[in-house]
C-alpha cells in the first residue's frame, strides 16, 4: 500500500494525500527528472562539449553519483514523510545526530525555487515556438500539403531572427512565463494525488510516445550514423574541468537531484517495499531519454547541415530551419515542442512542489496559500530573468566571478544553481547519509541484498562526496589545475 492518508503519521506536509500506487510514484518521480534538462540541455551541452566524451562522462556520474544519490533521497523522505527540512531532521534525530543538518533541505528548497524562476521563462520560449509551429502546420493544411516543411518561402535569417525578436519583447516574454507558471501552480495548488500524480499518469505515456516517434522519425530522415558517432565516440581531449563540471550539474539537473525533489516526492510514499529497484527504474529512465533526445535532435541537425556546437539556439534556431526542408516539418515540429513542453511542465510541477512542501511542513500554510506565495515569488524572480534578454541586457549580476563574469541574468541563476548550489547539495546529501545517518535505518529503507548495500554504501560514504568536491572546486576556480 503506497496510498499516504494518516496525517499524525504522514506529518502537515503529506496529511491526507499521496500517492494512489507505486507506478503513481515512479511516473511521477520520472516526470520529475525527465525536463528541459533531457530535451534541451542535454543536447545543448553534449554540442558544446564535443559529444561522446562529455556523454560519457555524464553516464559514469549517472551511474556512480546519481543512482546512489537518488536512492539516499528518496530513503530520506519516506523516513521523513514530510518536508526537506523535517525530514532530515527526523532522519538526523532518529540517528542522534544534530538537527542542524535539516539545513541541506532548506538549500534544495531554496535551488528549486531559484531553478522555477528561470525554468518557467524557458518554457515559456517553447510554447510561443509551439504556437509558431501551430501557424506553419495550419498554413500547410492549408495549402493542401499537410506534410510539407514549415515556414514555406521564408530565408534562414527570416527563421532564426524569430528567436531575437522574441526575446527582444518583453511583453510576449512575460506572457508566456506567466501562462506556464498558471499551469504548474494549478497542477501543484490540486495536490499530489489529484493534481501532481493525475498529471504525470496523462502526460508522461504521452511524452513517451512523441519522444520514440520523432526519434523514429529522425532516424530515417536525418543523418542517423553521424549522429551515433557524434555522441558515441570520445575525444577525450575534450575534457576540460568546467566540461566534467557541467556533465556533473548536468547528471544532478537531470536527476533532480539537490533540489530535494526526490526527498519531497519520497515522503509521500508509505510502506516498507525496498527502495533500490524503483530508484534504477527512475535513473535509468532519464538518462534513457536524455541519450534518446540527442538521437532525436543531431541526427535532424546533421541532415540539414547545421552545428551541432549551436548552444542554446539549436533547439530554437537550428532545429526551426531544419524543419523547412524536411519532409512533415511543420507537423513534426510542431509536435516537438509539445514535446519539451509536456518534459517541462512535469519538472516544473516537481520544482514547485518542493517549496510549496515547506510552505505546509514548516510555516502550517494550506496547500493553496503555499503553492499561490512559492509561484508568486518565482514569477517574480523570472521577470528579471526574462528582462535580462531586453530592458536589463547589460546587467551581469556574477561578474565579480570570472566564470560567470559575462552570464546575464538568467545564465547566471542558472550557472550559479547548477555548479554551486545542486552539486554542494549532493555533497551534503552524501556526506550526511554516508557518515551521519543511522547504517540501519538506511539499510532498511533500501531493502538492498548484502553485497548491493555495501557497494551503495561505499558509493555514497567515499566516492560520492570526494568526486563531487573534486568536480566542484575544479569546476568553480579551473586555475588550480594551472
Amino acid at each position: 500500500m503506497v496510498s499516504t492518508t494518516d496525517g499524525a503519521a504522514m506529518g502537515s506536509a503529506t496529511a491526507k494525500d499521496g500517492w494512489s500506487s507505486r507506478a503513481g510514484f515512479i511516473l511521477a518521480a520520472i516526470g520529475a527528472a525527465v525536463g528541459l534538462g533531457n530535451i534541451w540541455r542535454f543536447p545543448t551541452l553534449a554540442g558544446e562539449s564535443g559529444g561522446g566524451a562529455f556523454v560519457l562522462v555524464y553516464i559514469g556520474f549517472v551511474i556512480l553519483l546519481g543512482l546512489p544519490l537518488v536512492l539516499s533521497e528518496i530513503s530520506i523522505g519516506r523516513i521523513g514523510q514530510t518536508d526537506a527540512l523535517g525530514s532530515f531532521e527526523r532522519v538526523a534525530e532518529k540517528s542522534g545526530a544534530s538537527r542542524s543538518w535539516r539545513g541541506i533541505g532548506a538549500l534544495g528548497g531554496i535551488a528549486a525555487f531559484l531553478i522555477l524562476s528561470f525554468y518557467s521563462v524557458v518554457a515559456g520560449w517553447v510554447l510561443y515556438y509551439a504556437g509558431v509551429m501551430a501557424g506553419e502546420l495550419g498554413s500547410a493544411i492549408a495549402s493542401g500539403n499537410p506534410l510539407g516543411g514549415a515556414f514555406a518561402g521564408e530565408s534562414v535569417d527570416d527563421i532564426q531572427v524569430r528567436l531575437g525578436d522574441m526575446l527582444g519583447n518583453p511583453t510576449l516574454l512575460l506572457v508566456m512565463h506567466a501562462l506556464f507558471m498558471a499551469v504548474t501552480w494549478f497542477v501543484v495548488s490540486r495536490g499530489v494525488h489529484s493534481g501532481i500524480e493525475t498529471a504525470a499518469k496523462y502526460l508522461m505515456p504521452a511524452f513517451f510516445v512523441l519522444l520514440i516517434g520523432i526519434t523514429i522519425y529522425g532516424a530515417f530522415e536525418g543523418n542517423f550514423g553521424e549522429a551515433i558517432a557524434f555522441l558515441f565516440t570520445p575525444d577525450f581531449s575534450k575534457l576540460t574541468p568546467p566540461v566534467i563540471n557541467a556533465a556533473l550539474g548536468q547528471a544532478l539537473f537531470s536527476l533532480s537531484l539537490g533540489v530535494a525533489g526526490l526527498i519531497t516526492y519520497g515522503s509521500y510514499l508509505s510502506g516498507k517495499d525496498g527502495l533500490g529497484g524503483t530508484s534504477a527504474t527512475i535513473a535509468l529512465a532519464d538518462t534513457g531519454v536524455a541519450l534518446i533526445a540527442g538521437l532525436m535532435i543531431f541526427p535532424i541537425v546533421f541532415a540539414a547541415g547545421l552545428d551541432p556546437a549551436g548552444g542554446p539556439t539549436l533547439v530554437f534556431q537550428s532545429l526551426p530551419v531544419a524543419f523547412q526542408s524536411m519532409p512533415g516539418g511543420a507537423l513534426v515540429g510542431f509536435l516537438f515542442f509539445v514535446l519539451i513542453g509536456v518534459a517541462a511542465l512535469t519538472s516544473s510541477v516537481s520544482l514547485l512542489e518542493v517549496p510549496t512542501a515547506l510552505g505546509i511542513g514548516e510555516k502550517k500554510w494550506t496547500r493553496g496559500k503555499s503553492a499561490t506565495v512559492m509561484a508568486l515569488g518565482a514569477f517574480l524572480i523570472g521577470i528579471l530573468a526574462l528582462l535580462g534578454y531586453n530592458v536589463l541586457s547589460d546587467v551581469r549580476p556574477l561578474a565579480f566571478w570570472s566564470i560567470f563574469e559575462n552570464a546575464d541574468i538568467l545564465d547566471s541563476i542558472d550557472g550559479f544553481t547548477g555548479k554551486v548550489m545542486l552539486p554542494l547539495g549532493a555533497l551534503l546529501t552524501s556526506v550526511f547519509v554516508g557518515w551521519i545517518a543511522d547504517r540501519k535505518l538506511m539499510a532498511t529503507e533500501t531493502g538492498l541484498s548484502a553485497g548491493a548495500l555495501a557497494l551503495w554504501r561505499f558509493l555514497v560514504a567515499w566516492l560520492c562526496p570526494i568526486a563531487v568536491a573534486i568536480v566542484l572546486v575544479t569546476g568553480l576556480f579551473p586555475a588550480i589545475l594551472g
